[in-house]
């Protein structure tokens, strides 16, 4: 299984900071049931010991940045102990399979029903070539304005507390779309020069959407970090079933940290005479 998932996502398609690959298990042990997953945290944990999962893949890495223990008085550590104890292995597929073609932005991307769908960032090095790379641009079937756009987008993406939010001129016609699974906003000067309408992705920060936007950048969409990547999971699983024959769940535990969304509506008041 571990080789499969290389071949499909090789190791050196990654960022050089990145850590994909196998995190824990035994290459011997059989695999007869998956459990997708966007992140590794006790929530989905729970979820593979109740679907008593074999095998975890998982996009975000659980250990991403180093550590000094794994102590199980450790949130990490914790995770890796029962994983071990009930013999579960964990495999990430991470920028390797956001450059992958098909990969994590052309999930997203098929989502919003987006055609004629080509890399926002052509990968380079080990990954150059056959359409692969960071994000992807295509074309609506029919012309949205923004404003129309982003309630289409909350219709087509997993459902958050935070949602879908969008800055530029409402009215705006978008035809031409540019998404990148997970955090984007180092890829606006891209999104602009390559003449999109509308750019959507995660993780927007307030200076630079702002002189991007100041700059006449594309229309932004801001979406939830989790919405923007589970997409992939319904592919990597579809792969995975007709590639091993395993039995392969999807979850859709919102792994989200943002719960509660609230919005204070004044009162609209009839004009003094």
């Amino acid at each position: 299984m571990v080789s499969a998932l290389d071949r499909r996502y090789p190791r050196d398609w990654a960022e050089s900071w990145d850590r994909v690959g196998l995190v824990l298990g035994d290459f011997e042990h059989p695999v007869r049931r998956i459990l997708c997953v966007v992140d590794c945290v006790p929530e989905t944990v729970d979820q593979a010991l109740a679907e008593r999962a074999d095998l975890i893949v998982a996009h975000h890495p659980l250990l991403l940045k180093p550590v000094s223990s794994i102590a199980p008085d450790t949130y990490k550590g914790r995770i890796i102990h029962r994983l071990i104890r009930q013999d579960i292995a964990l495999y990430c597929a991470h920028t390797n399979a956001d450059v992958a073609s098909p990969g994590v932005s052309d999930a997203l991307a098929a989502r919003l029903g987006l055609r004629d769908m080509r890399p926002l960032v052509p990968a380079t090095g080990a990954a150059a070539g056959a359409g692969r790379g960071i994000g992807r641009i295509g074309e609506l079937a029919e012309p949205m304005d923004l404003a129309e756009f982003t309630g289409y987008a909350a219709t087509r993406l997993p459902t958050t507390a935070a949602g879908v939010r969008a800055a530029g001129d409402p009215s705006r016609v978008l035809r031409t779309i540019a998404v990148c699974g997970g955090a984007g906003d180092s890829f606006l000067t891209d999104a602009t020069r390559a003449g999109v309408d509308a750019y959507l992705c995660a993780d927007l920060r307030h200076h630079p959407a702002s002189e991007h936007l100041a700059e006449d950048g594309p229309a932004l969409l801001d979406v939830a970090h989790w919405a923007t990547e589970r997409p992939w999971l319904d592919d990597v699983a579809a792969w995975l079933r007709a590639d091993s024959g395993a039995e392969v769940i999807v979850s859709d535990v919102d792994t989200d940290p943002w719960t509660v969304h609230a919005r204070d509506i004044p009162e609209t008041k009839e004009p003094l005479l």
